[in-house]
Formats: C-alpha cells, structure tokens, sequence
C-alpha cells in the first residue's frame, strides 16, 4: 500500500506526528512519503506559516487568542464577508499541489494538520484525488478551528473518545471519528522499570525526580523554575531539558556550577531519549503540547502544566485538568507549592496515574496504522 503523509510547518508537532505514523506503517511494509504542503506551493508562504505561527503565538498572545476563539466558536462562518486566507491560498495552489500528487499515485492520504486537510478537501472537491481514501489527524485534546470544515476527508482521528461529544456538536458526525488517540513513537509504548532508566541516564532511582521540558520552541524560563524548587526544602533530582535553547542550557550550567544545595540539577540540550527519562520520572513540568502530553500519557507520567501558548494549548490544560490528569502551574499556584502538593499528597498521586492509564491510549500508532492497512 502507498501512503502519502501531508504535514504543514508550525511547531514540532504536527511533523513528529507524521513521522510516528510513517515510520509504523514503513515498519509494517507500506511505501510511505511526507510532504509540506506549502514547500511544494511556494516556499514564501511555507516560512510565512511557521515564522507567524511562532512570532503571534508567542509576542501577541492576547490577539492569537482572541483570532482562535472567534475561528473556534464560529468556524468558516467567521469570515462571512468571504473566504479565509488559507482558503484562498489552497484555492490558488491546488493545481499546483495536484500535480506534485500525481508523482506519488497514493492509495491513502493522512494529514497531521487541519491546513493540510483543507488542501485535500479542496481537491477532492475539484474531483482531483479520484477515490483516493483521506484521513485527517487532530494532534491535541480539541478540535481544531476548520476540522468541521473538511467534509470530503473521511475520518478524522482524534486524541480521545472524551472529546467525541465536542466533534459532534461542532457537527462532525460521530461514524466519521477515529478515537484511537495521537500517534506517538512506538519507543513510549516500551515498558522501562525505573531503576533501568536511571541506570541509562546515570541518576538515582531512589530520589523523587522531575523533568523538565520546554517545548519545541524554548518558551519555558527553566532558570526561574530550577531556582524556585531548588530551595522547596527537600532533595529533588531535576532534569532539565533546554532543547535548541542553548542560552537557557548555558544560564542552568552557570547555577549548577555556583549551587551548593541538596538538589541535583542536570542540565540537557536537545535529547533523544525522552522516553527514558520519563520512565526515570515521578513528573514532568512542561507545556502542555498535544505530542508530549501524549508521551507522558503513554509514559504514565503526571503533569505540571506550564506557559500554555493560548488556543490549542489551553485547550490541551482544559481537557487534561478537568480529567484529573494534570495541574496547572500560575502565579497564583507557582511550582513550588505545585510539586509540594503532589508529593505530599500519595492518594492524589495513585488517582492520577489511575487516570491517565485509563485515557491514555499508548497503542495510538499501531491501531492507527492497522486500520489504514486495512480499511478496503
């Protein structure tokens, strides 16, 4: 079977997605390709996406939330005086988008992005993808503005059976959802003991342990955290992931360095082995991006939730607290007084991790790859 993977730059997620399932399906003899819509389209549009997506969810967070409130709360009718940008760029690029398709002759398409679903609705609406089979792919705890808006797209996977009540009052019928959860790498699947991942990483097994995790796009203010619970008056192993920020890996190296508390603090760049440090975890504090939330759902791993970009982020808090799953991190509940809760409190902790076994759905990749493998 050919399967063609369409992704759209901004963010981490949607890409890292794509790259789950393809390599689940490769692993399970499929020929699989993925392809940024935009780059095949015009490459000014491709960096357009990802440099505004970056810039407005992180400098006008205020109007960003504002723009996917009125999308989420009115969908398509919000631009009542006519059609949005990304349809009009769809609309003007899908010949040329069609053409690239050619080359490829897929029996299925996926798309990790409601942009890239959009592309193929407005093909399939030309008539331009024959009886190609489409599935689109919700990659947080919501939906998405626009995902009502692609009828043409067959299913639509999304992270929970929790969130089936949503999709259908947004008006997405119920036979078209695929509720199998978002497809992570099969390495979160793994069971790891504890003792073996601390072994891995050189750390004590013994010592409550907290990894901390930025997103893709360094927002999180490591330094101020590592300060804050570093004086919370008991020992705490901190993993400190900094990614591609490598200002902020040089600001914890310089604390580590003049620190002489009872905490361990290490300090990490881009990694490669996050399931390891999970399984070494009690907790991770982290944005709450839909692909590690569900890393740390297939891990079993409780969540402090912090710096939520606004729209899908805060969706993400939303579906994750009012389950029972996770707690969020503020001013007024700072992560001191939100890591001494969840260790003073067993009870909560077992809840918690009870919880989350019984939403998480470890098994997102290899249902989602069965079923397109499958689906005649």
């Amino acid at each position: 079977m050919r399967v063609l993977i369409l992704s759209v730059t901004a963010g981490y997620g949607h890409h890292a997605t794509a790259k789950a399932i393809g390599d689940m399906l490769k692993s399970k003899g499929a020929e699989v390709h993925t392809l940024d819509v935009y780059a095949y389209i015009s490459n000014l549009i491709k960096t357009t996406i990802d440099k505004g997506y970056l810039f407005s969810s992180k400098h006008m967070q205020t109007l960003y939330r504002l723009v996917y409130q009125l999308a989420e709360n009115n969908g398509a009718s919000y631009f009542s005086s006519g059609p949005g940008i990304i349809n009009i760029i769809n609309a003007l690029g899908a010949s040329k988008f069609a053409k690239v398709l050619q080359g490829y002759t897929p029996d299925v398409i996926l798309c990790t992005h409601v942009f890239a679903a959009q592309m193929v609705d407005e093909l399939k609406k030309r008539k331009k993808l024959s009886d190609i089979k489409t599935i689109g792919i919700v990659t947080d705890y919501t939906l998405h503005p626009y995902w009502e808006d692609v009828p043409r797209v067959q299913y639509i996977v999304t992270a929970s059976e929790l969130l089936t009540f949503r999709c259908v009052r947004r008006g997405i019928p119920e036979e078209r959802l695929l509720p199998f959860g978002i497809p992570v790498h099969p390495k979160f699947n793994q069971p790891l003991a504890r003792e073996q991942a601390a072994a891995q990483l050189g750390i004590d097994p013994s010592m409550r342990t907290l990894l901390l995790m930025g997103g893709s796009m360094g927002y999180a203010d490591h330094l101020k955290m590592v300060e804050c619970l570093t004086q919370i008056g008991f020992p705490l192993q901190l993993l400190v992931v900094c990614g591609n920020n490598h200002k902020m890996q040089t600001r914890i190296e310089q604390f580590v360095a003049s620190y002489q508390g009872n905490c361990i603090v290490r300090p990490y760049g881009f990694v490669h082995n996050v399931e390891v440090m999970m399984s070494a975890s009690d907790c991770i504090v982290s944005k709450p991006g839909g692909l590690t939330v569900s890393e740390a759902l297939a891990k079993n791993l409780p969540m402090l939730l912090v710096d939520p970009i606004p729209g899908h982020e805060e969706r993400n808090v939303e579906f994750l607290v009012n389950n029972g799953m996770a707690a969020l991190v503020t001013k007024h509940f700072p992560i001191d007084e939100a890591v001494y809760e969840l260790f003073a409190n067993p009870t909560r902790l077992q809840t918690v991790r009870q919880t989350m076994k019984a939403v998480a759905h470890p098994d997102a990749t290899e249902r989602l790859a069965d079923f397109v493998l499958q689906w005649k």
